[in-house]
C-alpha cells in the first residue's frame, strides 16, 4: 500500500518570513514529494500569473457552484474575490504520497481542521514587534499606512497563536528552517506512518517461527 502524504498549514502575520521558509523547505525534495497548495480564485489574473501554476482562475458562478457542493475545505470571500483551497485537489495529492503545505491564515485553519482534525498546524511568529515593523518597511513595497494596517493585522493573527500545533519564531533563518523540517519529518515518523510504510516488515518481525 502506497504511503498516504501529510497535510501541513502555515500561517503567519505579514513579514514574519513564512513565503521564504516554505520556498526553502520545498526546495529540497531529496526523501518525500512536497508541494504548495494551488488556490482558487475568481479575481483576474495578474501580469505574469499563470494558471494552475500561482492559482487556479475561475468564474464567481463557478466558484459559488463549488461551494454549494462542498468541495473546499476552506474558502472566503476578500474584496469582492473568492479564494478557496480545493478538497478534491489536496486529496488527490495526498493520495500519491505528495505532502501537501497550505498558505492560509487562522480563519481558513479553522475551517481545514473542522473538516481534517489530523492536518498538522504551523504558526511562524516573528521575534518582536519592532523586527516585524523593520522587515514590513525594509520590502521598500508598501507606504507607511499600509505598513501600520499591517502591523494591526499581524496582532490580531498573532492573538491566535494557541490554536496551532506548532510554533516557530523566526529569529534566526535557517533555525527556524530546521525547526520547519523537523516538524515536518516527526509527523512522517509517527507510529501510525511508519506502520503503514514498513507492513511488510512488522509482519516478517512478528512472524511465528
Amino acid at each position: 500500500m502506497a504511503t498516504v502524504g501529510n497535510l501541513f498549514i502555515l500561517s503567519a502575520p505579514s513579514g514574519a518570513g513564512k513565503s521564504s521558509l516554505i520556498n526553502a523547505l520545498l526546495a529540497d525534495q531529496s526523501k518525500r514529494a512536497m508541494q504548495l497548495s494551488v488556490s482558487h480564485t475568481t479575481r483576474q489574473p495578474r501580469e505574469g500569473e499563470v494558471d494552475g501554476t500561482h492559482y487556479h482562475f475561475v468564474t464567481v458562478e463557478a466558484f459559488k457552484t463549488q461551494i454549494d457542493n462542498g468541495h473546499f475545505y476552506e474558502w472566503a470571500e476578500v474584496f469582492g474575490n473568492y479564494y478557496g483551497t480545493s478538497e478534491v485537489a489536496i486529496d488527490e495529492q495526498l493520495a500519491k504520497g505528495i505532502d501537501v503545505f497550505l498558505d492560509i491564515d487562522w480563519q481558513g485553519a479553522q475551517q481545514v481542521r473542522a473538516k481534517k482534525p489530523d492536518v498538522s498546524t504551523i504558526f511562524i511568529c516573528p521575534p518582536s514587534t519592532e523586527e516585524l515593523e523593520k522587515r514590513l518597511k525594509g520590502r521598500g513595497q508598501d507606504s507607511d499606512e499600509v505598513i501600520q494596517h499591517r502591523m494591526s493585522q499581524a496582532k490580531s493573527e498573532c492573538s491566535h497563536y494557541h490554536e496551532f500545533d506548532y510554533i516557530i519564531v523566526n529569529d534566526d533563518f535557517e533555525q527556524a528552517l530546521t525547526d520547519l523540517k523537523t516538524i515536518v519529518e516527526a509527523k512522517r515518523l509517527k507510529q501510525s506512518q511508519q506502520a503503514e510504510k514498513h507492513q511488510l516488515l512488522f509482519k516478517d518481525l512478528l512472524a511465528n517461527d
